[in-house]
């Protein structure tokens, strides 16, 4: 049998999608703003998890 495709990494996810990433660029800060907007619970992957 051959190994899944997604093997899940925390550190990876929250590195590439967490909200500090999202905060560093005025697109990803758009991001941010529009989810705030729409009432969304969790505005990026680090918010809302544990």
């Amino acid at each position: 049998m051959s190994k899944r495709t997604w093997q899940p990494k925390k550190v990876k996810r929250l590195r590439k999608h967490g909200f500090l990433k999202r905060m560093s660029s005025p697109g990803g800060k758009n991001v941010i703003k529009a989810r705030r907007k729409k009432g969304r619970k969790r505005l990026s992957v680090t918010t809302g998890t544990k």
